[in-house]
């Protein structure tokens, strides 16, 4: 036996370092990086002597520079004396703004539509049906094109604007309301609403726990709702309850004062919401197929309502095969709001596009773009799988 173990020892041994799969392994990932890098390296060196014999300043140095141009809408403020920075940043929010709502309103619309496709009323089923059918075949860029055109020919001038309530205007440059004259009173009811938001989150954990513990319900729907709106509700009531408002008016050729919605925004936010909402109908529809159809009579059996089953029992379980294809749906959502540029809408993508224009410096341009978007996906995405952990049934793989 010793003579065995020493032999398979001396066999060993005498391996050649090149012939170790080990080594080898190693070896090859060590050529495969040098060989990355030197091409990255080769690449970035060509480019800048290629930008410096056409005298093309390189760097990220215009950042600072005066941008000099105006954006149509923008969440912060901002004036064409600022700079590229502030110009990106106010892109970058403009982003950010479409879409977080997008992603909102979409989950909404393909929930509702993704249930209604399984109902077993004939024309709710068809109608659901020929919504995901009809919207998910037709490219996003021409329904951006379709939304746009919609709002800004079949809606009247700012002069024959239509005027369904008072104070609320709606024409060919969007939708003008009246907007609180904001004050202390209004940022205390800002305080108040996010709270009433965490202690609406405290109470609903409570309340699954307790629901987990003794099988007991509780009205956490309208405990909650009553801490969202009522909190806020005090706090203006407390501050003097102000009624001042800034109504818009119109002069000369277009409106002024209030606030407004542009029909660039609202094409983008329609087009994309609609044509995501398809998928995600589909989406939500397989992930409720994919829960047994014994959870359905057992509920049933159990005396609970058709509503209450697919509350309590199916969407619960359902939402863990829905997160990981919804995941990829909120991030195609985010990338498709750079199509904004073909509309007119300032997103990031637009505004940077300004921005090489007036500077000549597009590497350093579209590599910022690319560096946000990949950001903003990384971070949804990780958001996303940590919601994903977090529902998952414990010790499942």
């Amino acid at each position: 036996m010793m003579a065995v173990s020493d032999q398979r020892a001396t066999t060993v041994t005498s391996v050649p370092w090149w012939n170790d799969r080990r080594i080898r392994a190693v070896l090859y990932q060590v050529v495969v990086l040098a060989g990355v890098a030197l091409l990255v390296a080769f690449l970035v060196s060509n480019t800048l002597d290629n930008l410096s014999s056409r005298n093309i300043a390189t760097g990220f140095g215009f950042l600072s520079r005066e941008a000099g141009f105006a954006v149509s809408e923008s969440v912060i403020p901002y004036n064409p004396a600022d700079s590229y920075f502030h110009v990106l940043i106010v892109g970058l929010l403009n982003t950010l703004k479409v879409s977080v709502l997008g992603i909102i309103l979409a989950s909404l619309i393909g929930t509702v539509v993704g249930v209604a496709r399984l109902s077993r009323n004939w024309l709710v089923a068809r109608f659901a049906a020929a919504y995901v059918e009809g919207l998910r075949n037709v490219p996003v860029l021409l329904q951006l094109f379709f939304w746009y055109s919609l709002i800004t020919e079949a809606l009247p001038s700012p002069r024959q604007a239509l005027n369904p309530l008072p104070g609320v205007f709606l024409s060919g440059r969007g939708l003008r309301f009246p907007e609180p004259v904001w004050g202390p009173t209004h940022a205390a009811m800002g305080v108040a609403l996010l709270a009433g938001i965490a202690v609406a989150w405290g109470v609903a954990r409570w309340a699954r726990r307790r629901r987990e513990r003794t099988g007991q319900l509780f009205p956490t729907g309208r405990v909650a709702a009553g801490l969202i709106v009522g909190l806020p509700l005090l706090a203006w009531l407390f501050g003097g309850a102000p009624l001042a408002m800034d109504v818009p008016e119109l002069r000369g050729f277009n409106f002024s004062g209030g606030l407004s919605v542009t029909p660039e925004f609202t094409a983008l936010l329609v087009g994309l919401v609609l044509y995501t909402g398809t998928f995600i109908a589909e989406i939500v529809r397989g992930g409720i197929l994919a829960v047994a159809h014994g959870q359905t009579e057992a509920g049933l059996a159990l005396g609970l309502s058709r509503g209450q089953v697919l509350r309590l029992i199916v969407l619960p379980q359902a939402i863990r095969v829905i997160i990981p294809p919804l995941t990829s749906q909120y991030l195609n959502l985010t990338k498709n709001s750079s199509l904004a540029v073909a509309i007119g809408f300032p997103d990031l993508v637009s505004t940077a596009n300004t921005a090489i224009n007036q500077t000549g410096q597009a590497v350093e341009g579209i590599a910022v773009i690319m560096a946000v978007y990949l950001t903003v996906s990384l971070s949804i995405s990780t958001f996303m799988n940590w919601y994903n952990r977090r529902i998952a049934l414990k010790g499942a793989r």
